[in-house]
């Protein structure tokens, strides 16, 4: 696995050589990824669901059930990762598995005996978002005990890979349940999806790496002062103290594109709620097939150049998009956006989960996380009132220029290197 680099500012950006055993992923990672494939599929359709229940009260509650979800999510993000270090990825997984099997099984139970108001909606809004944030980062920290580090990259662009279809699934799934099943058959089906989850990972014991599994849980901080520690690691650490920044700005420029900006410029050319579908089905085109070519072949060696040459593309993208004179052309553009996006997350997810110490694994994927979240928040409305007020082409310009700014800040600092022991593959 990848040494930490904390503690040091050694520069490591070398050429390493392309390991052929990179090629093949252990059965023991491929079953546990269809296994949360699967479970984000349910998840994605229970969501559906919530948000289709919530409507039924009008615009208000379907707000407050979405909100409910993403709020506690936020806010015990990093809690969660401290209690993932602490307690080791898989127990806390397993954990988390089963607490979303038994909240979903209440809310199915409940709502056919007593009916879903909408404060029971909310209610159980705010526990899945509360197990969630201690299930991301359990199960982000995962792969770094599941595969080698020449395998990594692949492993992680297979993982987006599969949660790109988990999206495109989720909506006409979670359509489907209600419309079929109501909200208590999608909450049967999600839990489903829990159990099978459940069963692979409770036969991922024999798959983890021995060598790095002993090392997980084992401070014996407390969990404020793991917080803390988790924070320090970071900060003194080359890789990780760059990449989470540049994680958090690229958020800002590149996830607002298309999912709120797009929609905007749709209705400012009155083309149709057609091409709000054809640029979201672009960017999705673009994500995935971008995910399957890096986990089949690989990603390029130097993960800083891969960073850069990913905003580069989302930036040309987002400009295109902005100019495009009609849905075709904009689609195109969505296109670049997910690709550039795509090849973005590809090397900077295996940057940072190597070079993050396997005692600080869930803490520093709460992080990530945490920062991107937080980037989206705040950047929405500003992006939103920039459209408003000087118009949405204006808006998607400005996206570029920060997404491009933060591709030449990176060349010119140098600041993305690769962690020791981390190999890139190219094939």
């Amino acid at each position: 696995m990848g040494t930490s680099t904390a503690d040091t500012d050694t520069d490591t950006d070398t050429d390493t050589d392309t390991d052929t055993d990179a090629a093949g992923l252990p059965r023991a990672y491929l079953w546990w990824l269809a296994g949360t494939r699967v479970s984000a599929v349910g998840d994605a359709a229970l969501a559906a669901a919530l948000g289709w229940a919530g409507a039924g009260y009008g615009g208000s509650a379907a707000g407050l059930v979405l909100a409910a979800v993403t709020v506690p999510r936020t806010v015990l993000l990093l809690l969660g990762g401290a209690v993932v270090d602490r307690y080791g990825p898989r127990r806390v997984a397993l954990l988390a598995d089963a607490a979303m099997v038994v909240v979903v099984l209440a809310l199915a139970v409940v709502d056919r005996t007593a009916g879903g108001g909408r404060w029971t909606l909310i209610g159980f809004a705010l526990l899945i978002g509360t197990v969630d944030a201690f299930q991301l980062p359990a199960s982000g920290a995962l792969p770094r005990l599941l595969v080698t580090p020449a395998q990594l990259s692949r492993a992680l662009a297979l993982r987006q890979a599969g949660g790109q279809v988990a999206v495109l699934l989720g909506a006409p799934v979670g359509a489907l349940l209600v419309g079929g099943v109501g909200l208590a058959g999608a909450a049967v089906a999600d839990a489903v999806t829990f159990l099978a989850v459940l069963a692979v990972t409770l036969r991922l014991r024999v798959g983890l790496r021995e060598e790095e599994g002993e090392e997980v849980g084992r401070s014996g901080d407390g969990l404020v002062a793991g917080l803390a520690d988790g924070l320090r690691v970071v900060r003194r650490d080359r890789t990780l103290r760059v990449a989470l920044p540049v994680a958090a700005v690229a958020a800002a420029g590149v996830l607002p594109v298309v999912g709120l900006l797009g929609p905007l410029l749709v209705r400012a050319h009155a083309w149709g709620a057609g091409a709000v579908g054809l640029s979201a089905g672009g960017q999705a085109l673009g994500v995935l097939g971008v995910s399957l070519a890096a986990a089949r072949y690989g990603v390029l060696r130097r993960a800083g150049r891969g960073v850069v040459l990913g905003l580069g593309i989302a930036a040309l993208g987002t400009a295109a998009l902005a100019l495009a004179p009609a849905p075709a052309q904009a689609g195109a553009a969505a296109v670049l956006v997910g690709a550039g996006s795509s090849v973005f997350a590809c090397h900077l997810g295996p940057l940072v989960l190597s070079g993050a110490p396997t005692t600080h694994l869930g803490r520093v994927q709460a992080l990530l996380a945490l920062v991107q979240s937080a980037a989206l928040t705040a950047a929405n409305p500003v992006w939103g009132a920039l459209a408003g007020a000087v118009g949405v082409r204006a808006s998607l310009l400005g996206c570029a220029a920060l997404t491009g700014a933060v591709a030449v800040a990176v060349v010119v600092t140098r600041a993305l290197r690769e962690p020791k022991g981390l190999l890139m593959v190219a094939s």
